[in-house]
């Protein structure tokens, strides 16, 4: 995953990098009490529901020098899923959408990293929900790399990306009297991420 520094971290005109940027090199897991994975969708065609998950795990390898080298893997556990009410909680886990007893987990694998300038980036990689793998491209800003309290190395960035739920077979929905439907098949995810370096 291509995540670097801001402005006190230059590309010289030779194409490589100075040694600010380098040093952010290395392998880095993601902190889940400092992170969040969230979505938003519309409902009733009027207003948006938004929910995330609180369980997840996740790698990033940062490559200072050659940002396409750089990788991120995301592991989701479905029933963690929180929108705020336990009702349409357990409805989501559920047979009509992400069948959380047979699909216990959504992952995502990335193939491609690039650099856009400034403090943007884009990964894509594969997203596997209910068994279905189809390519996601995550927007990301880099918001910083700082050492916390405790010693640990962190580097931090927001992300977003759009999909069509019923891409990867999540086609439950009910019609509206006054037309359209109950759930919108347009997806928002956002992703807020820490990550502390390995030891």
């Amino acid at each position: 995953m291509s995540i670097f520094s801001r402005n006190d971290i230059e590309t010289v005109t030779t194409g490589a990098v100075t040694p600010d940027l380098a040093a952010l090199t290395g392998d880095y897991t993601i902190d889940p009490a400092h992170s969040t994975i969230g979505f938003v969708a519309r409902h009733a065609m009027v207003t948006n529901v938004k929910g995330g998950f609180q369980d997840f795990t996740g790698a990033l390898h940062l490559d200072g020098t050659d940002p396409s080298r750089s990788t991120a893997s995301l592991d989701v556990v479905m029933d963690s899923i929180e929108t705020g009410n336990a009702d349409r909680d357990g409805h989501l886990k559920s047979a009509d959408f992400f069948k959380a007893d047979e699909f216990p987990t959504m992952t995502f694998r990335s193939t491609k990293a690039e650099a856009l300038g400034g403090d943007d980036y884009r990964i894509t990689g594969d997203l596997t929900i209910l068994g279905t793998t189809r390519p996601l491209t995550i927007d990301l800003e880099f918001n910083g790399a700082a050492k916390d309290p405790f010693g640990n190395e962190r580097v931090g960035f927001e992300g977003k990306a759009e999909i069509l739920r019923s891409a990867w077979g999540l086609t439950w929905n009910a019609a509206l009297e006054t037309g359209g439907v109950l759930v919108s098949d347009k997806i928002k995810l956002s992703f807020d991420i820490s990550a502390i370096r390995n030891a």
